[in-house]
């Protein structure tokens, strides 16, 4: 297209050449002159303008030519300020999120089991490069900076007595009681021998039959009485346990010595832990079982992390009331985003277009929209020409 528009003016060059010696012999070449004289004016003019954007033309500097080298700073402030003020602001972004059910689409996306895979997968993948990535000084700073200054203002005692008044609640405890009377009956049946010895040793001038006679009625009955508690919920047995357990929970909670006790057990245990290197061996633990676990071909970090994402995923979706609440929640957090880093945003887009060579951005600005100006060299060509006839014209009217 440069070449095109150059062509065309010089054209208009050698067309006016030719009507100056011949226009005399043949006075209608003093249209095509007035046509070859303005669109030749027409086309340097617009040569001129379109270089001068882009670099001095034939290399002298003439004032105000060079233009968007020359002008590359302020225009990288112009561009900064112009995204701010026009694509940056708050309303403009909110208004084109809020018309989006994003957490819907998400949600929808993350049920596809593929793609709570995918990103299982990526979250597995990064865990032992995360781990090794943890040395044991890290471990023990954020067990001393965070997880012991906890424990040490935690309430052992009252915490204890809470967790077996929800245990006890609704008789949840019945089953662990059933299982403790059936674990004693196993333990009795199967050290009938050693009680028989122990019970020897202490019944030194009683026959040794006598003993085992004694020893076998005695586990029998305590074994009958285990059944008649186990068979019977309201046994009597069962009641004392259960106000022992009662009397238990209010010691727990309300009691200065238990209180105490648990304090001092918490000490103890914060001493134990910190003496024995355990930071150490818990980072190593883990780091062992994850690898090997995600190394296996099911492994259980990778299934256990892509049901959870996707049972997410289908409840959110069927929750229209928690889709409003993320919704809301994204805008607002999108809203403080644009608010807090708008300028900043800008301030970036100025500094990168600062950075470029200013050559080889008028080049390439040039090369994105150039064919669009050699039109305009063009149309400027035909459009003086033209001028120039209907000047022509007008001059031979006033004449006459």
């Amino acid at each position: 297209m440069r070449r095109t528009a150059t062509c065309l003016l010089a054209l208009m060059i050698a067309l006016l050449l030719v009507c100056i010696p011949w226009q005399g012999q043949y006075p209608w070449l003093a249209w095509l002159r007035a046509f070859a004289e303005a669109g030749t004016v027409g086309a340097i003019a617009d040569w001129y303008a379109v270089v001068a954007l882009f670099r001095h033309p034939f290399g002298l500097p003439i004032p105000h030519t060079a233009i968007i080298p020359q002008r590359q700073q302020r225009i990288a402030e112009s561009l900064g300020n112009f995204v701010e003020e026009n694509f940056l602001t708050p309303e403009l972004i909110i208004s084109r999120l809020s018309g989006h059910n994003a957490v819907h689409a998400l949600a929808g996306w993350l049920a596809e089991p593929a793609n709570s895979r995918a990103i299982a997968d990526v979250v597995a993948d990064s865990l032992p490069g995360l781990l090794d990535g943890i040395d044991d000084a890290d471990v023990g700073r954020f067990f001393d900076q965070l997880v012991i200054p906890q424990l040490r203002t935690l309430d052992v005692s009252r915490a204890a007595g809470g967790i077996l008044k929800v245990l006890t609640e609704g008789d949840r405890h019945q089953p662990l009681l059933d299982r403790g009377l059936e674990a004693l009956e196993t333990w009795l049946k199967a050290n009938v021998d050693l009680i028989k010895a122990k019970f020897s040793a202490a019944s030194r001038y009683t026959p040794a039959p006598l003993d085992a006679y004694i020893v076998n009625r005695f586990v029998e009955g305590i074994v009958a009485l285990l059944h008649e508690v186990a068979a019977s919920p309201d046994h009597e047995l069962r009641r004392q346990f259960d106000q022992a357990v009662r009397h238990l929970i209010v010691q727990l909670q309300t009691s200065a010595v238990h209180r105490r006790l648990g304090r001092t057990f918490l000490r103890d245990c914060i001493r134990h832990v910190r003496g024995g290197e355990y930071y150490r061996l818990i980072l190593a633990h883990t780091r062992a079982r994850v690898t090997a676990d995600l190394d296996r071909e099911h492994s259980v970090l990778r299934e256990v992390a892509a049901s959870a994402l996707a049972s997410l995923g289908k409840s959110v979706r069927s929750e229209p009331a928690i889709q409003g609440k993320l919704n809301a929640w994204w805008l607002e957090l999108a809203r403080s985003l644009v608010v807090r880093y708008r300028r900043q945003l800008s301030a970036l887009i100025t500094e990168v277009v600062k950075s470029w060579d200013a050559q080889e951005v008028s080049r390439k600005i040039e090369a994105e929209i150039g064919r669009d100006l050699q039109y305009i060299r063009v149309n400027g060509t035909f459009v003086g020409g033209l001028i120039g006839v209907v000047l022509h014209a007008l001059t031979l009217a006033v004449a006459r």
